[in-house]
């Protein structure tokens, strides 16, 4: 199970279940019952905006995005990171995240328990990895497939604050099989100092 799946819904996940039975229905929290029009399409014991929520579903990864649309989509939520809400661009970010929740995971270099968003969250706030948070400017460096479902990209970015330059580098694996296959996910996004020397700087 990736972090994709833990936080943004299977893209073939379970639908609403509609009781057949009313009674079973009065189970249902008392605020969910809406009396509905016979021409709406909502069924009745859903709130009336149940649809239009259903529309707003977080953003996350799409099975019609490439690896290189994945990786511009992150970076863009990072340049706006506080839109609409603090610190959005870091739940992007961990929704694309393609880890193990319940395991050790290398994301970011060295291996770390990244199974809480807080932790995920952290360190973007208190590393090399804050450049990234509401950046100026970016310029792809590279960009290379080095296997089929493998795909890295570095990137040069200009951050907010005076003299503040980093690089950074994803790697984008496509996912093969199960609920995510032919998603592109983020395997790993390090500074460039830490992928020759295996280390986090803080």
């Amino acid at each position: 199970m990736s972090f994709g799946s833990s936080l943004f819904p299977p893209p073939h996940g379970h639908g609403v279940r509609f009781l057949s039975n009313s009674n079973r229905t009065s189970q249902l929290p008392h605020h969910t019952f809406r009396v509905k029009s016979s021409s709406d399409d909502v069924p009745d014991f859903l709130s009336a905006d149940w649809l239009e929520s259903r529309k707003k579903r977080p953003f996350g990864p799409r099975l019609d995005y490439s690896a290189e649309d994945a990786v511009h989509y992150q970076l863009e939520a990072l340049k706006y990171n506080d839109q609409p809400r603090q610190d959005y661009g870091i739940e992007v970010m961990y929704r694309f995240a393609g880890f193990d929740p319940f395991e050790r995971s290398t994301y970011f270099g060295p291996f770390f328990d990244l199974g809480q968003f807080e932790r995920f969250r952290r360190i973007f706030h208190h590393s090399t990895y804050r450049v990234l948070l509401g950046h100026k400017e970016r310029k792809i460096m590279s960009s290379l497939f080095v296997e089929e479902n493998k795909y890295k990209q570095r990137v040069w970015i200009r951050g907010s604050r005076p003299e503040e330059e980093e690089i950074f580098q994803f790697t984008m694996v496509q996912r093969v099989g199960g609920c995510w296959d032919g998603y592109w996910l983020t395997e790993s996004l390090l500074h460039d100092r830490d992928t020759f020397s295996g280390g986090l700087a803080y």
